[in-house]
Order: structure tokens, then C-alpha cells, then sequence
């Protein structure tokens, strides 16, 4: 049985670890988080599927010092949405914001990241 307190720890755990995998250009931890049909809706608004984003993350993604903000955690059940800010480094130095949403679905018991949404400010 899960409680919505251990629901809302881990997924800010996952959140977490998603921000870490993007900075790192960790494609394997995707591999292991994003479910077969995620879309994920980039800056410049395309919109990719698993196999994109995977070849996406792994390249360097020309920002550094990436950490998120103001996190927040909605839960519905087998699905969640988390909603936070960002702050990183552009190339040339000049500081950057934004702002995403993360879709998370429970599926076999495993949170999984299905959609995401990213802006750019």
C-alpha cells in the first residue's frame, strides 16, 4: 500500500534525480525512468519522443549549474505532476530561468515520467 506522504518524498527524489540526469547528460537513468511512450515538449516548441529526448540528453545541453526550484507535487493517484523553476548558466555566463512540468504515471509499481514540458525564460 503507498501513502501519499512516501508518494510525494520519492517522486521529489525522482524529480531530483531527473534535474541531476539532464545536467549530467545521464541517458542511462532515463533509460531507466522514462516510460516506452514519453513525449517531451522542448524550448524551442518541437516535440520529441523517448528516443529523441535519449539522443538529446546526451549531448551536453549548452547550459550549466542547472538546479530546480519551488517544487511542487501534485499527486492523483497513479499519476503525478510536479511543477518548478530553474535557474542555470548560459555559455557566454549571462544567468537563465524557466520553468517545466514533469508527468508521472505509476505503472507495475514504478513511477515512471510519461510527458514533459519545458520553458525557457
Amino acid at each position: 500500500m503507498h501513502t501519499h506522504d512516501a508518494d510525494v518524498a520519492l517522486l521529489r527524489e525522482l524529480n531530483s534525480g531527473y534535474v541531476r540526469a539532464v545536467r549530467d547528460s545521464d541517458v542511462a537513468w532515463f533509460e531507466t525512468h522514462l516510460a516506452e511512450d514519453f513525449l517531451n515538449s522542448n524550448p524551442d516548441c518541437s516535440l520529441i519522443h523517448r528516443a529523441g529526448f535519449l539522443t538529446q540528453i546526451a549531448n551536453p545541453a549548452g547550459i550549466s549549474r542547472l538546479q530546480e526550484h519551488d517544487v511542487q507535487v501534485r499527486l492523483f493517484g497513479d499519476v503525478a505532476i510536479i511543477h518548478a523553476q530553474t535557474s542555470y548558466t548560459e555559455a557566454d555566463g549571462r544567468q537563465g530561468t524557466g520553468r517545466y512540468t514533469d508527468v508521472w504515471a505509476r505503472h507495475e509499481g514504478q513511477w515512471l515520467c510519461v510527458a514533459a514540458h519545458v520553458n525557457r525564460g
